[in-house]
């Protein structure tokens, strides 16, 4: 009973969490989790799929997965692609799903550089899992009886749904890139009251992949800085750390950062991130682990796992390298 009384907690003062969109410490491995301008940046039929386990070792696990497919049609100098995110919080049984259609135009500015704007439309779909909580009034601590029926006057939807619409804009050359992207644009209802307003804060994120020569190492041999800058409301987060990347394997290096801390006990440093994947074949797979250092205990940490499939990549004036 006390169990249940304590989710009930958690699960009230997480709701301004779920506010957050979900990320990913691969962004420069699948990078359509940051920016619909990637669509068909390979210029040929891709696919994917990300998931992301957070916190394991508290029993109050978030999984998160991202799957995506895009095509490149050459006539119109266009992307097209389809994506889903499931976003899933294991002990509120909360869940997140949004289907988003993407759509990217390419054109060069310069002889080395091209830019990529998009847009992208969503359906969005909350299920908050109200039937797994309890109530103050259903508990009877003295008889240690749970009653079925409440007269709590909170009155809450089971289930959310909204269109959701975003943009991004990408700039790369051969070796590098740099982006931005400005999601929930229309700031859709989320509020699980009825007749209630709580709008979603808009996410923003600068993002890029910096080419770095350095030494005589082989042309197949690249290292480049990486970082994601992102706001959303008044939480904020700044990931930047390299990538060294051969001809079948790669391994990166990031931190966690938080510049602005909206908490006088916020820590700027939250964890340490490191990546290794391999190409083989068509297929490019991922993993990375997030090594928390803040004092909030033994989480478990997060880990990532990725793979994508590339068909025929067939770049006629260079594509992103990631």
């Amino acid at each position: 009973m006390i169990r249940k009384f304590f989710y009930i907690i958690i699960f009230f003062t997480c709701l301004n969490g779920y506010t957050q969109d979900p990320i990913h410490t691969q962004f420069f491995m699948i990078p359509e989790t940051l920016s619909s301008s990637f669509t068909g940046a390979k210029q040929a039929t891709r696919a994917g799929i990300i998931h992301r386990t957070q916190w394991p070792g508290l029993n109050f696990s978030i999984n998160t997965q991202f799957a995506f497919i895009d095509e490149w049609f050459k006539n119109i100098n266009s992307g097209i692609g389809l994506s889903v995110l499931n976003h899933k919080e294991t002990t509120t049984r909360y869940n997140f799903t949004q289907v988003n259609l993407n759509y990217a135009y390419q054109f060069p500015i310069s002889g080395e550089w091209s830019v990529r704007p998009s847009i992208s439309i969503g359906y969005g779909y909350k299920n908050f899992g109200f039937q797994n909580l309890v109530l103050e009034d259903q508990i009877n601590i003295f008889s240690g009886i749970i009653n079925v029926n409440s007269i709590d006057p909170v009155n809450l939807n089971q289930t959310i749904n909204f269109f959701d619409f975003s943009t991004s804009a990408l700039f790369y050359s051969e070796n590098s890139w740099i982006g931005f992207s400005v999601k929930h644009l229309n700031r859709p209802n989320i509020s699980m009251e009825f007749d209630g307003q709580e709008n979603l804060d808009m996410f923003l994120s600068l993002h890029g992949s910096i080419y770095i020569p350095f030494g005589n190492y082989r042309n197949d041999h690249r290292l480049s800085a990486i970082f994601n800058a992102m706001k959303q409301g008044s939480y904020n987060r700044l990931d930047v750390g390299a990538k060294y990347a051969m001809d079948t394997f790669s391994f990166g290096l990031l931190t966690a950062t938080n510049p602005v801390g909206s908490d006088p006990n916020s820590h700027f440093l939250t964890s340490i991130n490191a990546f290794v994947g391999m190409k083989w074949k068509k297929f490019n797979f991922g993993y990375s682990y997030d090594f928390n250092i803040t004092d909030i205990g033994r989480t478990g940490g997060v880990y990532e796992l990725s793979v994508t499939y590339d068909f025929d990549e067939d770049c006629d004036f260079g594509c992103p390298d990631y």
